[in-house]
């Protein structure tokens, strides 16, 4: 996925005090970037939008 999608999530208290939150990301986003259950990804703020990329693993060899 190289182009930019802007969804709005509600966030989720998990309840267990951590300060935490869960965002439910539709289906269709998860595939178009390639991600799977505990895939791990970078949270950034920008122009007051947060962005989520995946992080790929560096040390996977081709």
């Amino acid at each position: 996925m190289n182009e930019s999608v802007r969804i709005t999530v509600k966030c989720q208290d998990p309840g267990d005090g951590s300060g935490d939150v869960i965002i439910d990301l539709p289906a269709d986003i998860l595939e178009c970037m390639g991600l799977n259950i505990g895939d791990s990804l970078s949270i950034e703020l920008v122009d007051e939008s947060i962005v989520l990329k995946p992080i790929r693993d560096a040390d996977v060899q081709p």
